[in-house]
């Protein structure tokens, strides 16, 4: 399969992903900037609007921002819809229903539900091999999202569906290991099982190990 031209290269390189889970304001995200990649989820831009990345998986958050003309990074889907109406905007191929996590062919991501089990996918398969997950949170007992309920046609997680998110992530990760990639969680309150859980700060090597 012939790739796009936009298609990035981060061979062996760190990608952090931040995600829209409560405790994505607890991370001091500015510590990434000039250290790795990172993609932003949805409104998670906005704590890094210098982002290599956007991605949004829902037509319905790409016609409320209007396309996000205030990003200036690559801007990522799997929604068709979304990329027709707004020119800048990328679409990616995607398994859906199926959850498995896709390595080949690149440019075909499996489903997961969500936007973090598709950028997750896109920085294994951009060559990435490390990822630090931010606000996954994969739980509702903290609140929705760091901003708020999600407003008019957009969904919201319920326990229901961030329970199905954890599943298909933590599924992944022998797929992910068995790739040589490194994925570690520092999200501070996360139900993730599957990755090793520490401080974005350490992972960063930019504090000492208790």
């Amino acid at each position: 399969m012939t790739l796009p031209e936009w298609w990035p290269s981060w061979d062996g390189e760190t990608c952090v992903i931040v995600a829209s889970g409560p405790s994505a304001v607890q991370c001091p995200i500015d510590l990434v900037r000039g250290r790795a990649r990172v993609i932003a989820i949805n409104n998670s831009w906005r704590l890094a609007p210098w982002a290599d990345a956007l991605f949004a998986c829902d037509f319905a958050w790409w016609d409320h921002a209007n396309g996000c003309p205030e990003f200036g990074g690559l801007k990522l889907t799997v929604e068709k819809r979304a990329a027709e109406k707004f020119p800048d905007v990328r679409a990616v191929n995607c398994t859906k229903p199926d959850d498995r996590f896709v390595l080949e062919p690149k440019g075909t991501v499996g489903w997961g539900g969500n936007s973090g089990f598709h950028a997750l996918n896109l920085a294994v398969q951009f060559g990435c091999m490390r990822v630090l997950l931010v606000g996954f949170d994969m739980t509702v007992s903290y609140g929705l999202h760091w901003h708020g309920r999600h407003p008019g046609a957009m969904s919201n997680p319920t326990f229901a569906t961030t329970e199905r998110w954890r599943r298909a992530l933590d599924g992944a990760a022998t797929v992910i290991a068995g790739a040589g990639v490194e994925v570690i969680n520092c999200s501070a309150v996360s139900a993730l099982q599957n990755y090793p859980k520490i401080s974005l700060e350490r992972a960063l090597g930019l504090a000492e190990v208790a």
